[in-house]
């Protein structure tokens, strides 16, 4: 843990001292509405009938997304796993279309047929959850190897869970990333457990996973996920480093998440001491202790504070309302949004040829 003063240094850094107070206002304002969101979904998804298939929720580890994502510009791209509900909001996703892909619905931002693991953007650079783990961290290099073909002054956040580091296609894309020299930060949301194994059973490393990175003799660093101060000012270096010099890093971000692995999940406080989950919940929640630092700073009152948590909650709500009065995707529909070129019946889709001509 930081001591005040390292608190302090992070919250002083050039990217958070440009930061005006509506725009401090505004990230806590984004945690909130991920975490209503959320916890709305958790409601009707264990009320029954409503969403069906898997359920990964972000309670807990809002500020990894906010604080990262809060950083990009025009050229920057964000990939991740399946606990992509948070990254999909932080982007700019609407509740409605994110809550109506939970409902299985026409009106979800993948058409009701990606669900809770496969929420997609590509008109905000956001190139979705995936639900094979580590699946997304060669695609996050791929787009880090387009941003730098095309000259373009930008990068590829690619976020990636604890459990998923021992997985061969991101070590193979480290290898690459450095080999290349890649604008690609890879991004570990550290929430301590992969699934029901905690960290210690499942990953041998010396200090910490991140430093792995020397071995591909690329740059890495730990951060604390609790401090969205410290998330933005080393987060930073990173897009500088990838921006200025086409050069990966590894970054690392301690977290928790307050639920388990998924919904479905039912021996989350078996694996775990429930004690330890009340104890990140009451003196490590990274919304309430952003709430009460700008409180502290003279920068929001507690009426202002919980003007914005009942706005949030407003939203949520509407947005499942929104869910349920939405249409079933149609049945003549399960053929289409499989293969852009047969959809768009080009060429390739009308012959199936696709990179060799007779």
């Amino acid at each position: 843990m930081e001591t005040l003063a390292e608190k302090r240094t992070f919250a002083d850094a050039e990217v958070n001292r440009k930061l005006k107070p509506a725009q401090k206002i505004d990230l806590l304002r984004e945690m909130l509405r991920i975490r209503r969101f959320e916890q709305t979904a958790l409601k009707y998804y264990q009320t029954g009938g409503d969403m069906g298939g898997f359920l990964h929720l972000y309670i807990g580890q809002e500020s990894v997304a906010v604080g990262t994502i809060s950083l990009c510009g025009d050229n920057d791209h964000v990939i991740t796993a399946y606990r992509n509900h948070g990254h999909a909001l932080a982007v700019g996703m609407s509740m409605n279309e994110c809550m109506a892909e939970l409902f299985g619905k026409a009106t979800g931002c993948s058409k009701g047929k990606g669900g809770s693991m496969h929420f997609f953007a590509p008109d905000k650079n956001y190139w979705g959850g995936h639900g094979i783990v580590g699946g997304q961290t060669p695609l996050g290099l791929g787009l880090a190897y387009a941003v730098k073909f095309k000259g373009l002054k930008g990068s590829c956040l690619c976020y990636l869970g604890d459990g998923a580091v021992n997985q061969g296609a991101y070590h193979e894309s480290l290898n690459l990333a450095a080999l290349w020299s890649l604008p690609v930060i890879y991004i570990i949301e550290n929430n301590q457990y992969s699934m029901g194994t905690s960290l210690g059973r499942s990953s041998s490393f010396k200090d910490c996973l991140a430093a792995r990175a020397e071995g591909y003799d690329m740059e890495w660093d730990r951060i604390n996920g609790e401090d969205i101060y410290e998330i933005r000012a080393k987060t930073w270096k990173a897009i500088e480093r990838a921006h200025n010099e086409s050069r990966p890093t590894v970054l690392e971000i301690d977290t928790y998440r307050y639920y388990g692995h998924s919904v479905a999940d039912a021996n989350a406080k078996k694996y775990r001491d429930p004690a330890e989950i009340e104890r990140y919940q009451k003196m490590h929640d990274p919304v309430r202790l952003f709430q009460k630092r700008l409180i502290e700073d003279g920068i929001l009152t507690i009426e202002d504070a919980e003007k914005i948590d009942a706005e949030a909650k407003a939203e949520a709500s509407a947005a499942a309302q929104f869910a349920q009065e939405s249409p079933l995707p149609n049945v003549q529909d399960i053929f289409s949004d499989v293969y852009y070129e047969v959809d768009n019946q080009t060429l390739a889709g009308k012959t199936g040829k696709h990179f060799f001509n007779d």
